[in-house]
């Protein structure tokens, strides 16, 4: 077996669809967010603009979170120490679990190293918990949620995404008396749609189904305190578990869910993900806890994010590029070919100085790649024009299609 021939097969291939990462080391500068300084191959540093994102508030250069960290910083050390069950847990998970809870009025939050795990873990694991388990998953969920799916070994259903009478469907087709859970998201993050939550919630009632929802790219961003989707709805009460993560909008690191008492300790007491892991540092705790109470007073964030990304998308479409339409903040922009979707993307970063990283399979379906962008409260003006400038241009130099204004 020649394994570096196998190696650079599978790497060839992915050059040869035009879909090969590249990293691009970048400096974020406290203080200065979304400026960043990128380093060049050539050893030189340029000043940039970040629009890929996932810091939506800029709570990561926010004062009162690093306030927060580098106070227990130098209270608490580096590290935990340990798992949850062996000396990793302190007060300051305690705390960030407090301020979860009551976010999403729920009776217990359980912290993660992310909401991929958070997501992996419980999903896996709720198949041990309710025997003969059955779990409808949206098309269109998470990787970490089909992970998770995968790996609880139990009878699955994948409903189109959105489709709530293949939902019905599929529901009905299982016996009604068997355990069964319905696993979507709030928002999906690459095109910025909205999940149904009402109807689902709907469904479950009718068929006495868990519900389970990720509002990873929700939480902080909607809903009168940051909540998310469910909470600006009014339906944080008919959701069973609620994943989110402190890594976007919150601007730190780690994910949880959120639920019921007795649901947490379960999860907790059986789930591999959370018990042999080490919990997140003191000082990330700290922080995150310092963000999701910080955004619970600061609707204006939310309000400036939302302006920022309508003004964004009504600027790129009345260019005619093709943004996907969608009500949430998210901004992609269809270039459906992998190969100038990294060019756009390359000479936006060296010649503009803008920063926006393609969008590729299998992150989203081959032949739908896309530059996606999320502005924020604090990208100016100035810095949206000079986005529609260079995307403008380059477009042109791509010779890629737009949308006819007429219609």
């Amino acid at each position: 077996m020649d394994y570096n021939a196998s190696l650079d097969k599978a790497l060839q291939a992915l050059h040869d669809e035009g879909r090969y990462r590249v990293f691009t080391d970048i400096c974020r500068e406290k203080g200065a967010f979304p400026h960043a300084v990128w380093t060049r191959l050539d050893g030189v540093k340029q000043d940039i603009t970040v629009w890929c994102g996932n810091d939506y508030l800029g709570m990561g250069q926010n004062p009162v979170v690093i306030e927060a960290m580098e106070r227990v910083l130098q209270v608490a050390g580096a590290g935990s120490g340990g798992t949850r069950n062996i000396s990793g847990t302190t007060v300051f998970h305690k705390e960030l679990e407090d301020e979860i809870a009551d976010l999403h009025q729920k009776e217990a939050a359980l912290i993660f190293t992310s909401a991929y795990i958070a997501n992996e873990s419980t999903l896996s694991v709720l198949p041990k918990l309710f025997p003969d388990l059955v779990i409808f998953s949206d098309e269109l969920n998470h990787a970490s949620m089909i992970e998770g799916v995968r790996h609880g070994r139990c009878e699955k259903h994948i409903w189109r995404h959105n489709d709530l009478e293949h939902l019905r469907e599929l529901l009905e087709s299982v016996d009604k008396d068997r355990p069964k859970l319905i696993a979507f998201e709030s928002i999906y993050s690459m095109d910025g749609d909205f999940g149904p939550i009402k109807e689902v919630c709907d469904l479950a009632d009718e068929f006495n189904a868990l519900t389970y929802i990720d509002e990873v790219h929700a939480v902080g961003m909607y809903g009168p305190r940051g909540g998310g989707v469910a909470e600006r709805d009014g339906l944080m009460d008919r959701i069973d578990i609620i994943n989110g993560t402190l890594a976007k909008a919150y601007g730190v690191m780690g994910g949880y869910i959120a639920t019921t008492a007795k649901m947490a300790d379960a999860v907790r007491s059986y789930a591999p993900g959370f018990i042999f892991t080490t919990s997140l540092p003191p000082a990330i705790a700290a922080g995150a806890a310092a963000s999701v109470r910080y955004l619970k007073e600061h609707q204006e964030l939310r309000d400036a994010q939302q302006a920022a990304a309508k003004t964004l998308k009504l600027r790129l479409k009345a260019m005619g590029l093709p943004v996907m339409d969608n009500d949430s903040h998210i901004v992609p922009v269809l270039v459906s070919d992998p190969v100038k979707c990294k060019r756009l993307s390359d000479q936006m970063l060296e010649e503009f100085g803008v920063y926006v990283q393609p969008i590729n399979f299998p992150t989203v379906p081959r032949g739908t790649e896309r530059l996606r962008f999320t502005p924020s409260p604090v990208h100016t003006p100035e810095m949206i024009d000079n986005l529609v400038t260079s995307l403008d241009s380059l477009w042109k130099h791509c010779r890629l299609s737009r949308v006819s204004l007429a219609g």
